[in-house]
């Protein structure tokens, strides 16, 4: 078990090198790829009450104008925030003027936590890969499989998951994304 893994752990290691290289060559041209990307979540999460989403890196899609217009109409957007080597949780963003740098450099919500997860309809979820199958390759640190697998399990979402979408930029859609039994699968990869 422990050599099958650590062949998972060198391919995803190689995995994630290939798209830094590739996000380098890119670069100029991530932000119209965010833009074509926004264009169609607009259409995908119009009637959404309750969304859960991230404040990207620059390197990731940037969906900030898109959770400004999606505050404008009332959506309630939450954002995760890291709490220590293992463990995030959710946040309300209300606007930008309530965030502050936490792990890793990323933008986090200060507010109160949020954990009624049964009111998450849709999730937003940034990855450095995806598959056809819906199988996500992370940063490598797992706090986006921890924190999903806990929603999953939570009793307040028994009946109802949140849909999750994977983010990416059409480079970063791979054959295939080595995966353990413990990833979560997306539902979609725009």
């Amino acid at each position: 078990m422990e050599g099958k893994r650590a062949v998972i752990n060198e391919a995803k290691a190689a995995l994630r090198q290939q798209v830094r290289m590739a996000k380098q060559q890119y670069a100029a041209q991530l932000p119209s790829m965010s833009a074509a990307i926004v264009e169609q979540l607009k259409k995908r999460l119009e009637g959404y009450r309750t969304i859960m989403a991230y404040w990207p890196l620059p390197d990731e899609v940037d969906i900030r104008p898109l959770l400004e217009e999606l505050l404008k109409k009332g959506t309630i957007i939450l954002l995760p925030k890291v709490l220590d080597d293992n463990t995030m949780e959710l946040r309300r963003y209300t606007s930008q003027a309530d965030l502050a740098e936490g792990a890793f450099h990323i933008m986090e919500p200060i507010g109160e936590p949020f954990t009624d997860y049964g009111q998450i309809e849709i999730a937003l979820i940034p990855g450095m890969a995806f598959d056809a199958a819906g199988h996500r390759l992370g940063r490598g640190k797992g706090y986006y499989d921890r924190f999903l697998s806990t929603i999953y399990h939570s009793p307040l979402t028994t009946h109802q998951h949140p849909k999750l979408i994977g983010l990416c930029f059409p480079f970063q859609r791979v054959a295939e994304v080595p995966s353990e039994e413990h990833d979560v699968i997306m539902d979609e990869v725009i």
